[in-house]
């Protein structure tokens, strides 16, 4: 299973290990405002970035998360300087006194040292840079439409705080576990890659696959499915229309044999071969129709899109390909068949025509409108506009 603390802590420095019960003063639960977080939520001892989103239970599934205020006190600092002398003044009291017998008090005397000095007076420690990077995490996951990175590029997430400079540094961690965050969300697709690469390559189950689980994987596959169906799939109309100058070349060349053969002339292009990418291959099968569900593809709508079509795993893996045979079943019966990967499939909206393997005719008709008015040009320019003087 895909373990994202792992990913932070090699980012953020974090500790995993569960504090043993030997390490927890018996006390400390009455330590006030210097008790740490993980001892007021002690689920974190197990998992410093576990949330829990059911305790947000909206009215209605109608309602939207538009505004977050959060006031946040700094992560744990060093003692203030008063703090510390009066520290050094009790560590020298007991220190000078020789007529104690206690087995903690021979240890405060002959092992522990005193480390707290002035100058630290009420600085951050790198446990208080933790403490806010973690929460940042935590509060992006609970509140992902709100405290999300495009709200933060775009100026949408204000920080005010506090001129000491533990509320400074407290700010910037808090900062940086988002930034990071993100960073670190690159990392697992660069892991989740590491297992596909190597063994697309090699063949093999990297050790690289062992950070995921199923669950994982899919959710990996959705991310990249929703990137490309935005981006060169159904998202926007004019994402196919790319497409319209090979779409027009596949049918000219399809119309020039159809002619050829209807005249009895030989055949003068037997088998055409175009090797392009998987942009080139993904908005024509976008333009044609292929792969189109009733619903689109969002980040919301996960759960309901198990049953999805559009699946580039399925759709274009290695070596996709889409294929166009053009048949002469005498008398002037022209028909098509198209395979996707090797395998029959249908023309989207013609499975009533000989679904496999429609007349060539019908297929022309079905796509009349693309073949009319798909202009490259026209769909792809850029309007002027008047320069103002």
């Amino acid at each position: 299973m895909f373990n994202p603390v792992v990913f932070v802590c090699s980012v953020f420095s974090c500790s995993l290990s569960i504090y043993a019960k030997t390490d927890v003063p018996l006390i400390s639960e009455y330590f006030g405002a210097r008790r740490s977080y993980e001892e007021v939520n002690p689920h974190l001892l197990e998992d410093i970035l576990s949330v829990n989103t059911s305790i947000l239970q909206p009215k209605s599934p109608q309602c939207r998360q538009i505004h977050l205020t959060a006031i946040i006190r700094h992560g744990t600092r060093y003692p203030t300087t008063k703090s510390v002398e009066k520290m050094q003044e009790i560590h020298q009291l007991v220190l000078r006194n020789t007529s104690g017998n206690s087995s903690w008090l021979h240890e405060i005397q002959t092992l522990w040292s005193m480390w707290y000095t002035v100058d630290m007076d009420g600085k951050l420690v790198q446990k208080g840079v933790r403490d806010l990077k973690h929460l940042a995490v935590r509060l992006s996951k609970l509140f992902p439409s709100l405290i999300s990175e495009e709200k933060l590029r775009g100026g949408l997430i204000k920080f005010i705080t506090s001129s000491k400079h533990r509320c400074v540094n407290s700010t910037l961690a808090f900062k940086a576990g988002l930034t990071q965050l993100w960073a670190i969300e690159d990392m697992a697709k660069a892991a989740f890659d590491l297992c596909a690469y190597e063994f697309a390559i090699k063949s093999v189950s990297s050790p690289w696959c062992h950070f995921f689980d199923k669950d994982d994987a899919q959710i990996m596959e959705y991310a990249s499915d929703l990137l490309e169906f935005w981006k060169r799939g159904y998202g926007y109309d004019i994402n196919s229309k790319v497409s319209c100058i090979l779409f027009h070349d596949v049918f000219s060349r399809l119309d020039k044999v159809a002619d050829e053969d209807k005249s009895g002339q030989p055949v003068t292009e037997a088998v055409t071969v175009q090797i392009g990418h998987a942009d080139t291959l993904l908005p024509l099968l976008t333009l044609l129709g292929f792969f189109k569900d009733s619903e689109p593809l969002t980040s919301t709508n996960y759960a309901t899109q198990r049953e999805r079509t559009f699946r580039l795993s399925r759709m274009l893996p290695y070596a996709a390909n889409f294929i166009l045979v053009l048949y002469d079943c005498g008398d002037g019966d022209l028909r098509l068949q198209p395979l996707l990967n090797e395998k029959p499939v249908t023309f989207p909206g013609m499975a009533d025509q000989h679904a496999s393997m429609p007349e060539y005719l019908h297929v022309r008709q079905h796509y009349r409108a693309l073949l009319s008015g798909c202009d490259f040009e026209t769909e792809c320019q850029l309007f002027s506009h008047p320069s103002e003087d």
